[in-house]
């Protein structure tokens, strides 16, 4: 039986797939050459990623078809104990010619302990290179990794590569007792109404929230089943790929009800959170600093209130795992009184916060210091960038929503200029609602800057959608209208020819340094077009306007005359506008000043 996504597929190929499980391969060849040009020949046919086990006897032990750029992992395992590897090696194809290995391969091969991790990458018809990886010694509380390759086919090492698996299940053995590894990876099955690529996201999530994605459904539905999400009889079918595979977890790619949550568990066996709960969960186990806790506690609380319908006074949620953790798991046998006051209190908190964090943003104001702040998608490099440009060391790392709290770093510009920049928490489809309320504190950076710094990632096959996400979000905080720099990172990875919108935006690549000139220079103009020196008269009956001048630009002079008060200052175009349109002023009044 051919597993994975198999929609689309004539059963023709299936069946000469599924011939592999009668062939002895025998204990010999890392990778035959005859299941080498199978999985070439298919993956060309399919453009699909295709995945065998292999066993050390050279018998084919699971088949499993993908997408273009992923394929699940079931979880099987011939080994004794979990102090010895599975005694399977995972053979699988990359689409699009990539031969070395993912991040996301090199997980599975710690998490379900393979003899070795092997990848073919396929393009044109051919193969490009073939890679293995095997598992090493204990280093930093973790196992290491040796990688081998990529090699070109008719050149791997068969008798190397058998030998290092030898190699590998005696340093797994010596490094669980040193480390006393336990397995403690939740095995997880996602479920989607929605598309391909979000339940790729929903995939990427998941691996950040530490678990292993062992199954994958997308349903097609125009809406959500109101009792179940995916209607009785999937809900049904999928608790036999539940109990067959001993998921510990499901996941649902979009926030279920309270009613919803219990009616899947109770069909499932399974304990099941939603998309909200996944991202709440990471953002649990990523923030560092006292504000970042108390925003995710109080995002927590919002999504929890309401699912105390039908549960009595108490909540209780035994156990742990993902969708658990966090700062308010302690708090979760309370009633909705006290969640409300601790809610009121989380609010009054940050509350106070935030005025510290606005008095630091007037006094930067004051200092006449300008701000540049990074937005963008999670995990587009926005943190790799402020590195390269200022020469930190901030956490970089190939995960959603690395950087929660904002950063902030000096950068020199041309022309003995410099300027502040401002690293912010990633924007995602389908942001939960209590973490935007949660951390609108911490986005109002990006609102107040002068100056913005939109990173995409340009390599993403998502990209389009991705900036679209981007400029969504902002418009949901008022940041629309902000002057913007447009940044397309991770450029090294394309042709110059390959042609993007919006045509004006810069292509960088922090890895490489390429570009990152040119951004300087582009900050450096625009911050020096960015605010004028203008006079404006505002009647006193008009005096908040005075307050956000203070706020938003830099008041240089104030003269208190007998029907209101005329002001020097300093604002950008923005501001501007917004004081001329309160003042009743006509376009053409502030377009002779510049703005």
């Amino acid at each position: 039986m051919i597993q994975g996504n198999i929609q689309g597929i004539r059963d023709t190929v299936l069946e000469e797939l599924e011939r592999l499980y009668d062939i002895d391969f025998g204990r010999e060849d890392f990778l035959p050459d005859r299941l080498l040009a199978v999985l070439v020949a298919k993956t060309t046919q399919l453009n699909r990623e295709i995945m065998v086990y292999l066993t050390r006897e050279g018998g084919v032990l699971d088949i499993a078809i993908g997408s273009i750029g992923s394929v699940g992992l079931p979880e099987r395992h011939l080994r004794r104990n979990w102090e010895r590897l599975s005694g399977i090696r995972c053979i699988h194809t990359h689409p699009g010619g990539w031969a070395r290995l993912s991040d996301v391969d090199e997980q599975a091969l710690r998490l379900l302990r393979f003899d070795a991790m092997c990848v073919i990458g396929v393009e044109n018809g051919r193969a490009t290179g073939i890679s293995a990886a095997f598992l090493g010694e204990a280093e930093y509380g973790s196992l290491s990794i040796h990688h081998f390759g990529p090699v070109k086919p008719g050149r791997i090492p068969q008798h190397l590569w058998m030998r290092e698996i030898e190699l590998a299940d005696e340093r797994v053995m010596r490094a669980a007792r040193q480390l006393d590894l336990v397995e403690q990876a939740e095995k997880a099955l996602l479920i989607s109404i929605d598309s391909e690529e979000s339940l790729n996201e929903l995939a990427a999530l998941t691996r950040t929230a530490g678990a292993v994605v062992l199954g994958r459904e997308l349903q097609k539905r125009n809406k959500p089943e109101g009792a179940t999400y995916i209607g009785s009889g999937k809900a049904e079918e999928l608790a036999l790929t539940v109990q067959a595979q001993e998921i510990d977890l499901v996941i649902v790619d979009d926030e279920l009800s309270g009613a919803q949550q219990r009616n899947l568990e109770k069909v499932l066996g399974a304990r099941v959170i939603d998309r909200t709960a996944l991202i709440l969960d990471i953002f649990a186990g990523r923030a560092k600093s006292r504000e970042g806790k108390l925003q995710v506690e109080l995002a927590q609380m919002k999504y929890r209130l309401p699912r105390l319908t039908g549960l009595g006074t108490v909540l209780s949620r035994l156990g742990g795992g993902i969708g658990t953790r966090g700062p308010g798991e302690t708090r979760l046998e309370v009633d909705r009184r006290r969640i409300r006051k601790r809610i009121g209190d989380l609010e009054g908190e940050l509350k106070e916060l935030s005025a510290q964090r606005s008095m630091r943003r007037q006094r930067r104001k004051k200092d006449r210091q300008t701000t540049v702040a990074l937005v963008g998608y999670t995990n587009t490099g926005k943190s790799t960038l402020l590195n390269a440009l200022s020469g930190s060391d901030v956490l970089v790392e190939d995960k959603l929503f690395a950087t929660l709290d904002p950063v902030v770093r000096r950068i020199e510009l041309p022309e003995n200029r410099d300027c502040l920049l401002v690293d912010t928490v990633g924007f995602i489809r389908k942001l939960p609602h209590q973490l935007v309320e949660a951390f609108r504190s911490t986005l109002e950076e990006a609102l107040d800057a002068d100056l913005l710094l939109i990173v995409s990632d340009i390599s993403s096959p998502r990209y389009a959608q991705e900036r679209e996400v981007v400029y969504q979000v902002l418009d949901q905080l008022g940041a629309a209208g902000k002057p913007v720099i447009e940044v397309l990172n991770k450029a090294d990875c394309l042709n110059e020819e390959d042609d993007f919108e919006p045509r004006n935006a810069l292509r960088v690549s922090a890895r490489t340094g390429m570009g990152l000139d040119r951004l300087r220079d582009m900050i450096a103009e625009k911050i020096s077009a960015l605010r004028k020196a203008v006079e404006v008269f505002i009647p006193y009956d008009k005096g908040n306007l005075l307050n956000l001048l203070y706020e938003r630009g830099q008041v240089l002079e104030e003269e208190y005359l007998g029907e209101g008060i005329r002001v020097s200052c300093e604002m950008d175009g923005v501001l501007y506008r917004q004081i001329c349109s309160a003042l009743g002023m006509d376009g053409e009044e502030y377009r002779r000043e510049g703005l």
